[in-house]
C-alpha cells in the first residue's frame, strides 16, 4: 500500500491522550487566557483612542488563543472519533471545553466593550489598519453584541453550558459508543457492527436481504436506546431555547440564519424552488424501484448499487481511490491535486474500516499545524470516493484561507459546503465520464442522482423534522414517540411519499440534531450543493482560467454575506428562483439520461 489508511496525529501531539506536549499546550493557553482576561478587562476605547495599539494587540492574542483551542480540540475529537474507547481523551477534551468556555465569557465582555464605543468613533477605528482588514467580523459581533445581557449573565450562561448544553451533546456520544449492530453472514457467523461500519453496509451493499437484515437491527439499536435519546435531544433543545428567550429571540430560525450569513427569503426561495422540481427525483426513485424489480423502495434501498447484467461495480482501493482523486482534481486546478497528493502523502486521513469508530465522516483544520485531518471509514464504493473527496474539498477551502486574518477564517456551514460539493462533483461526473459499459454507466449516474436526492428530499426531511420539533419543544417535553411521529411524517412529505418505508428513528441516529456548535446542521447542504452546481457550471465553461476566481471566493466566504457573495463572484441574486432553477436543470438533465438509458430494462 502506497498511502497509509490511518491518520497521523503524533506529528500534532505525540502521544494520544496522554500526551505531555497536549498537557504543555493546555497549561500555556490557561496563562495565556488570564493575560487575555486582563487585558480585555482593562481596556478602555477613550484611552486607546486614536491608534488603538492595546485593542490591537487583544485581537492578537485572540487569535493565538482561537487557534490553540481548535488545534487542541482537533485532535482530541480525531482520538474519540477514531476509538470510542478512549475514556481519558474524553476527560482531556472535557478540559478543552473548560477553556473554551472561559474564553468565551472573556470575548463577551470585549464584545460588550465595543458596543460601548460610539458610532463615529467605531468608524474610526475600523478605518485604520489592521482593523479595516476584518471590519466585516468586527461589525458583525458589534452588531451581534448589542442583544447581550450583563457581563455576569453571560458569564453565568457560559459557565452552565459546559455541564448542561455541552454535557448533554458529550452524553449523546457516549450512547452512541455503546451502539453496536448484529450482522450473519451468508456462512451463518455472526457479529457486532459498529454503527459506522453498520450505516456503510446498509447503504451499500447490493444484496437486498443484507440491508433490510441491517436495516431491522439498526431501528431495534436505536429504538432500545430511545429514551436515553429523547432525553438529551429534549435538553439540549430547552437549554437553546431558554437561552435564546433570556436574549430576546422568539424565532429559532434567527440564529440559524445569522451563522450562516443568509436572509429568511434566500432560504425560502431555495425550498420553494425545489418543491416545484421533485416530480423528476420521484420519476427516478421509482425507475430505480422498477430495476430493484420493486415497486417502490424502501428507506435502505435509495443508496442500493443497481447491478445489470453480469456488472459489478467497479472497486477503488485506497490507493487507487486516492490516485483516481488527484489525477481528476488536476483537470480543473492543479493547486486542488497538488493539495490532495500533499494530504495523502503526509497521512492525513483516517479511512480504515474497523470497529470502534463513530459513524460517518467529517474534515477538521489544525490552524497552528497549517494542516487538516479527515476521518471516515472507507469501503472502496465509487461512492466512497467522493465522499473522500468531499473532504478533501474542505480541506482545501481551509488551506487557500490559511494566510488571512484569523477572523476572516470564520466561514459559516453553507458556505463551507461549496468548496466540498464542489470537489464531490469534479469526482461524481469523471467516474461517469470513465464508465467502461453501458451498466456501468447507468449505476455511476444513479449514484451521482442519489446525491441530489438526498439534497432535496432527505435534507428536507431533516429541516421539515427539526422545525416541527423546536415548535412543539417551545411548548414542553416531546416524547421519543412523538419525534418517530414527527421524522416519518417529515420523511413522508419530502419524499412525496414515493418510498414502501421510512426511518422513524432517524432523528436518534443522526448526530446532527445533537450538534451544539451548529442549530439547524441541515439546509446548508443543500445551499452548498445547489451553489457549487452553479460554481461548477462555469468552471466547465472557463476551464482552467477559473481557477484563481475559484479560489478568490473561497477567501471570501469568511467576509461577506452569503447574498454579497453570490452578487460578487458569480453575479446572481439568491434571493430569485433563477439561480436556484439553473443548477436544479443540469440535475433533470442527469435524471433524464439516467432513464432514457435504463427504459429498455424494464420493457
Amino acid at each position: 500500500m502506497k498511502y497509509n489508511i490511518n491518520w497521523d496525529m503524533d506529528s500534532v501531539f505525540p502521544g494520544g491522550s496522554t500526551s505531555p506536549q497536549l498537557q504543555k499546550k493546555l497549561d500555556t493557553m490557561e496563562k495565556q487566557l488570564t493575560t487575555f482576561s486582563d487585558n480585555v478587562s482593562h481596556w478602555n476605547w477613550q484611552q486607546d483612542s486614536p491608534t488603538y495599539t492595546e485593542f490591537a494587540a487583544i485581537l492578537e492574542l485572540q487569535e493565538i488563543l482561537s487557534f490553540g483551542l481548535s488545534e487542541a480540540a482537533t485532535f482530541i475529537r480525531g482520538l474519540i472519533s477514531a476509538d470510542e474507547t478512549d475514556k481519558q481523551a474524553g476527560a482531556v477534551y472535557g478540559k478543552i471545553m473548560e477553556i473554551r468556555s472561559s474564553f468565551s465569557t472573556i470575548l463577551t465582555i470585549l464584545t460588550k466593550k465595543t458596543v460601548a464605543v460610539p458610532n463615529k468613533e467605531w468608524k474610526n477605528l475600523l478605518s485604520q489598519a489592521p482593523f479595516s482588514e476584518v471590519r466585516f467580523v468586527l461589525d458583525e459581533d458589534r452588531t451581534a453584541g448589542k442583544d447581550l445581557l450583563s457581563e455576569e449573565e453571560e458569564a453565568l450562561i457560559n459557565s452552565l453550558s459546559l455541564d448542561g448544553f455541552d454535557g448533554w451533546g458529550d452524553h449523546y456520544n457516549t450512547i452512541v459508543s455503546t451502539i453496536e449492530i448484529p450482522f450473519e453472514e451468508k456462512d451463518g457467523s455472526k457479529t457486532l457492527l459498529s454503527a459506522g461500519q453498520a450505516q456503510n453496509k446498509m447503504g451499500s451493499d447490493p444484496d437486498d436481504a443484507v440491508r433490510q437484515q441491517i436495516f431491522a437491527e439498526w431501528e431495534k439499536a436505536w429504538s432500545e436506546k430511545s429514551s436515553l435519546f429523547s432525553d438529551t435531544l429534549n435538553h439540549l433543545a430547552g437549554f437553546r431555547l431558554t437561552n435564546y428567550k433570556l436574549h430576546g429571540v422568539t424565532d429559532f430560525m434567527k440564529r440559524p440564519l445569522e451563522y450562516n450569513r443568509m436572509t429568511e427569503a434566500t432560504l425560502d426561495t431555495m425550498w420553494q424552488t425545489i418543491n416545484k422540481n421533485k416530480q423528476p427525483i420521484v420519476d427516478y426513485l421509482n425507475r430505480k424501484a422498477a430495476l430493484l424489480g420493486k415497486e417502490k423502495l424502501s428507506w435502505v434501498d435509495i443508496e442500493a448499487p443497481i447491478l445489470l447484467g453480469d456488472y459489478q461495480p467497479q472497486r477503488y482501493p485506497f490507493d487507487e481511490g486516492a490516485d483516481f482523486i488527484v489525477a481528476n482534481f488536476r483537470k480543473f486546478s492543479s493547486k486542488m491535486a497538488d493539495f490532495a497528493q500533499h494530504a495523502f502523502d503526509n497521512s492525513w486521513i483516517e479511512a480504515e474500516n474497523r470497529s470502534g469508530k463513530r459513524p460517518g465522516g467529517y474534515c477538521a483544520n489544525l490552524p497552528e499545524s497549517g494542516e487538516s485531518r479527515i476521518f471516515m471509514t472507507y469501503a472502496e464504493s465509487p461512492n466512497e470516493v467522493s465522499t473522500l473527496a468531499h473532504e478533501l474539498g474542505h480541506a482545501f477551502h481551509s488551506h487557500v484561507m490559511r494566510d488571512l486574518p484569523a477572523l476572516n477564517r470564520g466561514y459559516a456551514m453553507n458556505v463551507a459546503e461549496t468548496a466540498s460539493t464542489f470537489a464531490e462533483l469534479v469526482i461524481s461526473d469523471a467516474t461517469v465520464q470513465e464508465a467502461q459499459s453501458e451498466e456501468e454507466r447507468i449505476n455511476l449516474l444513479d449514484n451521482k442522482i442519489q446525491r441530489s436526492a438526498t439534497m432535496f428530499m432527505n435534507i428536507q426531511a431533516r429541516f421539515l423534522f427539526e422545525s416541527r420539533f423546536y415548535e412543539e419543544r417551545k411548548k414542553g417535553i416531546v416524547t421519543e414517540n412523538r419525534l418517530n411521529e414527527l421524522m416519518e411524517a417529515a420523511q413522508k412529505e419530502a419524499f412525496e411519499d414515493s418510498l414502501s418505508s421510512y426511518h422513524p428513528t432517524f432523528w436518534a441516529s443522526k448526530l446532527h440534531f445533537f450538534n451544539t456548535g451548529v442549530p439547524f446542521y441541515n439546509f446548508p447542504y443543500t445551499f452548498g450543493y445547489l451553489f457549487s452546481m452553479g460554481i461548477y457550471a462555469k468552471s466547465i465553461e472557463q476551464g482552467s482560467d477559473f481557477e484563481e476566481q475559484y479560489i478568490a471566493l473561497l477567501k471570501d466566504t469568511g467576509s461577506m454575506t452569503t447574498e454579497n457573495l453570490a452578487l460578487k463572484h458569480l453575479n446572481v441574486d439568491l434571493t430569485q428562483p433563477d439561480f436556484w432553477q439553473h443548477g436544479i436543470n443540469l440535475i433533470h438533465q442527469d435524471i433524464q439520461t439516467f432513464m432514457d438509458i435504463t427504459q429498455k430494462y424494464i420493457n
